[in-house]
């Protein structure tokens, strides 16, 4: 009996196709946004977390300025001194301190001359701590070595800034020459990739800059507590009565790999709450319009409504029939939705990943977002037929046959 139900909701959506399709749209637009954010996002926040997981837990982050504005941070080019890198390694539980300032700079390879962002890194105590607490490590080439006038490059300077280039050959940087040691293997974002490490004293005398750094990591000694360090650092900063050149109170942020990692799990959980929100206001758009599709096919039927019901057919029948009309809405729409989701997701993510974006990013298509969406897409179309076709069910055989 379900067959033929399911054959009569069929063949009436047929006859009136036209308005079938145009509300099998607004379900196609309501999962379409789902799948294609969700995917993006929950790719974003991979991309993210794989980057963080890369630092170690022994590993603690000091920036200057509040952590919850650090866009000012960055734009307004706060940078801590060294009178603030000695607070740090001073603080008790503190094994070493690395610096990584960095500027944009004219470099030149053979005929080709680009500006590119280089950094300055202690190429004799930080290149230890970061290739084994942070995954550094050359995919051509070797590690460079301190006082050799050596440089490293990311995994895309050969391919996008100065094509072929080869560990040995040499670069010209502001007028001073160095070395190519290796080619640094991707570390994930595509800034970073592109960039050039120098050792810091080559950085200093490259640049004239004599200090300061927009960020500094310190390495925690064994057998001590994260949390404990993180509190010996501030309580070092704060007594060394640090002052800016406004004379106004120093402020910083000290942050562990674990709270980097929460505060950043909770702000892309938001993000994809606020995804979820407004794209279930498009499939609720979807949902009224098919209860406003039943509700008119409801009018246009009550007669042959009335003839199924003087034939025998019950309640729950007449309630099958229009739910069967409702859910095939529903996941013809769904289907659509997640096809299109998809296609997206995927364009995006070839997108992110072979033009010239500042981070890389992936889609992160799993089966069960799939599934939820087709479901989904079947239950919100059901639940939008079922008014409907409970008021179908309610109409009584003499009134219906007498209804033109």
């Amino acid at each position: 009996m379900n067959i033929e139900y399911f054959k009569i909701a069929l063949r009436n959506l047929r006859a009136r196709s036209l308005r079938s399709w145009l509300t099998i749209l607004g379900i196609v637009i309501g999962i379409f946004l789902v799948v294609s954010l969700l995917s993006l996002s929950e790719g974003l926040r991979e991309s993210v977390m794989r980057e963080l997981r890369m630092m170690g837990g022994d590993m603690v982050m000091v920036f200057p300025g509040d952590a919850s504005d650090m866009m000012t941070t960055m734009i307004g080019g706060m940078e801590l001194k060294d009178r603030d890198i000695d607070a740090i390694k001073r603080a008790r539980g503190v094994e070493t301190v690395v610096e990584m300032p960095f500027e944009g700079s004219t470099v030149r390879h053979e005929q080709s001359t680009e500006t590119s962002l280089i950094y300055g890194v202690d190429f004799e105590r930080a290149l230890p701590i970061l290739r084994d607490d942070m995954g550094w490590d050359v995919t051509k080439g070797e590690l460079p070595r301190p006082g050799r006038r050596e440089i490293m490059v990311g995994a895309l300077v050969p391919q996008d800034v100065f094509p072929n280039m080869r560990p040995g050959d040499t670069v010209t940087v502001r007028g001073r020459s160095f070395t190519v040691s290796g080619i640094l293997r991707s570390l994930g974002n595509r800034q970073d990739d592109l960039a050039i490490a120098l050792d810091l004293q080559d950085f200093r005398e490259v640049t004239g800059r004599r200090e300061g750094t927009p960020l500094a990591m310190a390495r925690i000694e064994p057998g001590y507590d994260v949390s404990e360090v993180v509190k010996n650092i501030e309580e070092s900063l704060a007594e060394s009565a640090i002052r800016r050149a406004d004379e106004e109170e120093a402020s910083f942020s000290v942050m562990s790999s674990d709270t980097v990692t929460e505060m950043v799990d909770s702000i892309m959980g938001t993000i994809q709450l606020a995804v979820v929100a407004f794209a279930s206001i498009a499939i609720l758009v979807g949902g009224i319009g098919i209860m406003n599709t039943m509700y008119t096919s409801v009018k246009e039927r009550t007669k042959e409504i009335g003839i199924l019901k003087a034939v025998g057919a019950k309640r729950k029948d007449i309630i099958s029939i229009f739910l069967f009309e409702s859910g095939i809405i529903g996941i013809i729409g769904g289907i659509g939705g997640v096809f299109l989701g998809v296609l997206l997701a995927v364009s995006v993510e070839t997108y992110f990943s072979e033009a010239h974006p500042v981070f890389y990013l992936e889609a992160h298509i799993s089966i069960w977002l799939i599934l939820f969406g087709l479901l989904f897409s079947f239950f919100v179309g059901c639940l939008s037929g079922f008014f409907p076709a409970r008021q179908a069910s309610k109409m009584q055989p003499v009134d219906s046959l007498r209804y033109e």
